[in-house]
């Protein structure tokens, strides 16, 4: 039987880790490859260059700076600054919060602004079937029900918004506190 060492168990409760969260990024659109990236910088005790993460991940130059950028847009990286090199360097953020509250924020303000527009137009053309004589009662009547059934859905965005507004607000942290470290 061939005993693990104390390193190899260390890395293998990192990329476990790394693993499962670079399986769930597509929660918020990012690729496992990003994920993986992002793994690798949160464990770093020292921020790294492009050439230390293509070496320690295996993929190209290119496809580095690509997913560093997303993850700089997604502010879960950031550039910084050490005296006497002259490489970029590149550190995770790891206020996941933080994290958490923008990347939720970005992407439901987009779906509820999506299906807001969509749930409007729809109810236009449903007020203009209700007004048109020539429509017939029965489709009048299927659409009086279907406008009820829209407003409900309205009623629902507009919750879904007051509810990213406080977690932009972080006024959600008073109901479900943050864990002090």
């Amino acid at each position: 039987m061939i005993m693990m060492g104390d390193k190899e168990k260390l890395e293998q409760a990192r990329s476990r880790f790394i693993d499962s969260m670079a399986h769930n990024m597509h929660l918020y659109d990012i690729t496992p490859s990003v994920g993986r990236l992002y793994g690798l910088l949160y464990f770093s005790e020292e921020p790294m260059t492009l050439d230390c993460m293509k070496d320690e991940l295996g993929m190209s130059k290119t496809t580095m700076s690509t997913s560093v950028r997303q993850l700089q847009e997604l502010r879960m990286v950031e550039k910084v600054w050490k005296r006497g090199v002259r490489k970029d360097l590149y550190q995770s953020i790891d206020d996941w919060y933080e994290t958490f509250t923008d990347l939720f924020s970005v992407k439901w303000r987009m779906a509820i602004s999506s299906n807001v527009a969509s749930l409007k137009k729809s109810l236009e053309e449903l007020d203009e079937l209700i007004e048109d004589e020539a429509t017939s009662e029965q489709v009048k009547n299927e659409a009086v029900i279907d406008k009820k059934k829209l407003k409900h859905a309205l009623d629902y965005y507009d919750w879904v918004g007051r509810f990213v507004d406080s977690i932009e607000s972080k006024e959600i942290f008073e109901f479900i506190p943050m864990k002090d470290e």
